[in-house]
């Protein structure tokens, strides 16, 4: 089985060599993004291996099929980069459901600590021995409440660290798993309740139709003052320029990224040389109670064993019993 890699990071490779070796699966890696100009790289692949900012539109499904691809492995559990219904029937769309939900959780928590905290302030301040606490005053997380959008196994675990800190949490979901609720420390409301009553919001839900943009203007003209917004799933969850005209009108209080709208020929990159074009990024990034990391949540030695070994186990799954569990299928009720 041969198999051609895009989107490659040195941190990729060692998990992936590992695993591919254990079934002799012959990866050819490329550091290039998937998309309509380098999809020809896949010729003579039995399958191709992409991540979360990898072009797979239709005319990339086009080529592929035509190259004779059967298989597309995403080292990802999002596939909103994937056309699944121009692929139905074309290509089999494999995806890793779950690495580390505790990665991207703790993670999560990291950036609100550090943003309430002043932490990366105080680490800057006192490398030039500048021991002043002058601007560093927070606030406590106990007895704060987090408004939690997305319980899936990723806002389980940010509500059971939030739980840890004394937090009282409101949870939304499409599909509302009563058993998390405990009658006194987390429960279920509608949005309109979560976000009149939050301190924090905090995003895990996948990105949608129905989830694009959920923090908009309309969505922040009803939180309270000074509302912290984390979000670590995905950029487009947030209109990027309504969180910034509400962090200049003060109605934002801080607001912690790892993951932005148009990050896709930004992040995982190393721009430092060149003049960021992106206004809204640039802006963002320049406030001085917003934090941006490069969609690192992800992150983790365990996290990255985990992906390589269930997207291996992905391709061998369907490549010697024509079928995996992990494949997405497209439902012709979601045009509904």
């Amino acid at each position: 089985m041969k198999i051609a890699f895009f989107d490659t990071k040195p941190y990729d490779k060692p998990a992936f060599d590992k695993y591919s070796g254990e079934y002799g699966i012959n990866i050819k890696y490329y550091e290039t993004k998937l998309n309509e100009d380098t999809v020809f790289l896949a010729s003579g692949c039995d399958a191709v291996c992409a991540f979360v900012n990898d072009t797979v539109n239709a005319e990339v499904i086009d080529n592929l099929t035509q190259l004779g691809v059967k298989v597309l492995a995403l080292r990802s559990a999002g596939f909103n980069n994937v056309d699944i219904k121009h692929a139905d029937g074309k290509i089999h769309i494999l995806r890793v459901p779950a690495y580390s939900p505790y990665a991207v959780a703790e993670h999560t928590m990291a950036l609100l600590l550090t943003s309430i905290r002043r932490i990366h302030k105080a680490y800057i301040r006192s490398r030039d021995f500048n021991f002043s606490l002058s601007g560093f005053t927070g606030f406590d997380l106990h007895g704060k409440t987090v408004g939690v959008i997305g319980t899936g196994k990723i806002g389980k675990v940010f509500i059971d660290i939030c739980k840890g800190f004394g937090m009282k949490v409101l949870a939304y979901d499409k599909f509302p798993q009563k058993e998390i609720e405990d009658g006194e420390k987390v429960k279920y409301v509608e949005l309109q309740e979560l976000f009149s009553r939050s301190d924090i919001i905090s995003l895990h839900c996948p990105l949608t139709e129905e989830t694009h943009h959920i923090i908009d203007e309309k969505a922040l003209s009803v939180c309270k003052k000074g509302v912290v917004i984390l979000n670590t799933s995905r950029g487009a969850l947030v209109d990027a320029e309504a969180l910034l005209n509400e962090i200049k009108s003060r109605k934002v209080g801080a607001a912690c990224l790892d993951v932005y709208e148009e990050e896709s020929d930004l992040f995982f990159e190393d721009n430092s040389g060149h003049i960021l074009e992106d206004d809204t990024l640039a802006r963002l990034i320049s406030m001085p109670n917003v934090i941006v990391t490069s969609h690192q949540a992800f992150l983790t030695e365990e996290a990255l064993e985990n992906i390589a070994e269930t997207t291996i186990e992905n391709l061998v799954s369907f490549f010697e019993n024509g079928e995996c569990k992990n494949e997405i299928r497209y439902k012709p009720e979601n045009d509904e």
